[in-house]
Parts: C-alpha cells; structure tokens; sequence
C-alpha cells in the first residue's frame, strides 16, 4: 500500500513539474522588451578603419635617362636596398642596381660604335673613288670636245657631208662632257646624302654609349632629402625587394614621406557614403597606441567607387588629415575613424533594434492599449539610434523584439506611407525633368557647334 502512494504521489510531482516548466517556458516566450520614445541631440557618426599615409612624399626613381628612347633597356633588377623604414639624410645610399645587365649592353654598343665608324671611313674611300673615276671621264670627255673641234675646223675644205658629219660628232661629244659633269654632280649628291646617314647613325650610337656610360654611373642610388624610407610596390602589387624588376613605366623606388603631415585613406561603403561631406570632423585612434586620440576632418571622397574583393559590395575612398603631428604616427599604421556626419537637436530618436523594415516599409511595435504595427518616417541613424521624423511622439513605448505572430497585428500609419510614396514620386519626376533638360542643353550646343 505504502509503495502505491508513494507511485502516485511521484507521478503527480512529475505532472506538476512538467506542468510548471511549459508555464515557465511559455511567459518567457511571451516576455517583451520595451524602450521608450525619447527627444533630445543626437550625434550621427560613421565608423571606418583606415591607413596612415603621408599627404606628401618625395619618390626615389629610377635614373631619368633609363626611360631614354636610346638607351632601350626595358627592365633592370635590384641588387641590394636598405631596410625600410631606415631614415636617410640627403645624399645618402640607398639601393643598387644590376650593373651586370647595363655592362653587357654597353659593351655591345661599343661595338656596334665601332662597326659604324669602320663602315663610315669605308664610305669614305668608296666616294673618294667614285668621285676619281667620275673625274677621269669628265677629263676625257673634254678632251674628246677639243679633238672633234680641231676636226671641224680642219675640214672646212672638205665636202659638206664631210662637214655635217664633224659637226655632229662635236655636238656629240659636247652632250656627253655635259652629261658627265651633271653625273658627277649627282653622284657627289647621292654620295654625300649617303655620308650623313651614316654619320647620324654613328652620332645616335655614340649618344647612346654615353647614355649608358651615364646609366652605368647612376645605379647608386641615393636619397634626394631627409626622410624615412617607404619602399614603393612593383607592377604585380609586391613591396619592392632585393631581387624586384622594375621598369621605366613603373620607376618608382621608395618614397620619403613627410612625417609632419599624415592622412588616414579609408574606405566608405555604398550606404553610408551619402552621408560623408568634405570638411567633416573626424576622431582617430590608433591601434597601436589606443590611449592616443587625434583630431582630423575629410579631405577627399571619391566620386566612383571601386568593387570590394570578393564582394558585389563597392566601396569609396575617403581621405582624411590628420590635424598636428606626432613623433610615434608612422606610414602603414591602421586608424579607426569616427567621422562626424551630423549633429540633431531636438529630435524624436529610438535605438535601432526598434525599427523593423520590409522591403517597402519601415515600422515599429508601437504598444498602447494593444500592440500595433506603426510604419514610421525615419531620418538619420548611427551605430545606436535611429531618428524618427513622423509616427511616434515623446514617451511611446516600443517593443524591441519581434512579438508572437507578429502577421496578425494591425498596420497602423498608412498616412505616412502615402506621404513616403508622393515624396518619391516628386523626387523621380524632378530627377527626370533635370535629364530632359540637360539633354535639350546638350542638344543646343552641339547644334551650336
């Protein structure tokens, strides 16, 4: 008997138990998380991380003359470089060049200089000879003129075709002395028309041993002022390193940055960089430093943006000053930015977990005598709060998390929507009336031109 109550008491405690967790678990299914409407100031900032840089620096190039059309050598390696981030003073070493390449080139054209003058004092002796023999005719086609002349003279007692016949061979032989003599003009022409070009040619292969010879002097380099060195990046986005290739397209070295003077280059996605003006102030941290805080303002922002990697995001550069200077603010150090897009006085706001969107609507979970569903005109947000312009009042109370069947409670607020709608609506037929008009301008000038 004992045994029997004691099962059915055991079985009723495990009833009431089960019964009292699904009471429990179904209030904590029920339990709401409220906030209230609250007006005041508030502060819209957008937060980005970012990279020092310095707003000037001074490039090491490469030797001006290694861009030289002579010279064509279209690439050159790096043999040795200080450690980034050494600071140099003016003057000061910084790197070397192949000199292995640039000898090579050089001794082929010393011999191509040298092949250029041997064929040039060939020239020379061809003309000398050409001329000579074009002289030797011109000799004798004289000489020939006077016999025939003594011809014609002698026979003046001869017959008239006698007379005729030493008539023509002086005419003759006049045409042809005339004809040698023009030759040998021409020939001198062509002869020394020839000896130019191959004097230029010679000219352009002297220029470019000495070129080289320069090249060859220049691939010490040397630091042009004070600074610390940055190493640039190569065509293929590599730090350039011993062992780099770089060419005349892409001469960078090194930069010396000026410390004085630093930026923070950050990037801003599609959302919010509507928000970021020119001018605005910024808060900066330092990741290496975070008990440092300085003050900057925007600089530059980007009028195209650029797609993220692996992402159909884009994103915009923003650039921003760094106001002052400091000793420990080195290039490449990462920043986070605060950047102040607006301050609000007197505004309706709510935290951000308030506000519900679909794909048309934004609403809120306002609660009174019964929950309703309030669509809300809202303004600007931050990383907390979002501005409310029409649909709630000082002191409403809201729900920040979703209630139980949430697509049976009442929409209230249609007012707003439509309002939302013809705001739209305003806004595209101004967006079109301003592209008809310039297209009609467009029209007219090029009618005009």
């Amino acid at each position: 008997m004992n045994k029997k109550k004691l099962l059915i008491i055991l079985s009723v405690s495990i009833v009431l138990l089960i019964l009292v967790i699904y009471s429990f678990s179904g209030k904590s299914g029920e339990e709401m998380i409220t906030c209230q409407v609250k007006r005041g100031s508030i502060e819209v900032k957008v937060h980005t991380s970012g990279q020092l840089e310095s707003e000037k620096s001074e490039n090491i190039l490469l030797p001006s003359v290694l861009s030289g059309q002579n010279v064509r050598v279209y690439e050159i390696k790096i043999t040795d470089l200080i450690e980034e981030g050494s600071v140099v003073d003016s003057g000061q070493y910084i790197a070397t060049l192949d000199h292995k390449v640039i000898e090579e080139v050089l001794t082929a054209a010393r011999l191509e200089l040298e092949a250029s003058m041997v064929v040039i004092e060939d020239a020379k002796l061809d003309s000398n000879l050409n001329l000579s023999n074009y002289r030797d005719l011109i000799t004798n086609s004289r000489s020939d003129v006077e016999e025939r002349k003594i011809v014609l003279a002698e026979s003046v007692y001869e017959s008239p075709s006698v007379i005729k016949k030493a008539e023509m061979d002086l005419n003759k032989a006049e045409r042809k002395l005339e004809q040698d003599i023009k030759g040998l003009a021409m020939r001198y022409r062509q002869l020394n028309s020839q000896m130019d070009r191959r004097i230029i040619d010679f000219k352009l292969k002297e220029k470019r041993v000495n070129d080289l010879l320069k090249l060859y002097d220049a691939l010490i380099i040397k630091a042009p002022k004070p600074g610390m060195v940055i190493y640039a990046r190569d065509r293929f986005g590599i730090k350039i390193q011993v062992g780099s290739v770089l060419t005349p397209w892409s001469p960078i070295i090194a930069t010396l940055p000026d410390m004085t003077k630093m930026i923070s280059e950050t990037y801003i996605n599609e959302i919010d960089i509507a928000k970021i003006k020119v001018g605005q102030k910024v808060t900066l941290s330092i990741d290496a430093f975070p008990d440092k805080e300085l003050q900057g303002e925007v600089i530059s922002v980007a009028n195209i943006g650029q797609p993220m990697p692996k992402s159909d995001s884009k994103v915009f550069l923003v650039v921003i000053r760094v106001h002052g200077s400091d000793p420990v603010l080195k290039p490449a150090m990462t920043t986070g930015n605060l950047i102040q897009t607006g301050v609000f006085t007197d505004k309706l706001y709510v935290p951000s977990e308030a506000v519900f969107e679909t794909d048309s609507t934004r609403f809120v979970y306002l609660k009174k005598n019964k929950i309703v569903k309030q669509l809300v005109d809202t303004g600007d947000e931050n990383e907390d709060y979002r501005i409310i312009n029409k649909g709630v009042v000082e002191g409403d109370i809201l729900i920040l998390n979703e209630p139980e069947k949430s697509e049976d409670i009442e929409i209230t607020g249609w007012d707003i929507y439509q309002e939302q709608l013809a705001r739209q609506k305003v806004l595209k037929l101004a967006g079109d009336s301003t592209s008809k008009s310039d297209a009609a301008k467009n029209e007219l000038n090029a009618q005009k031109n």
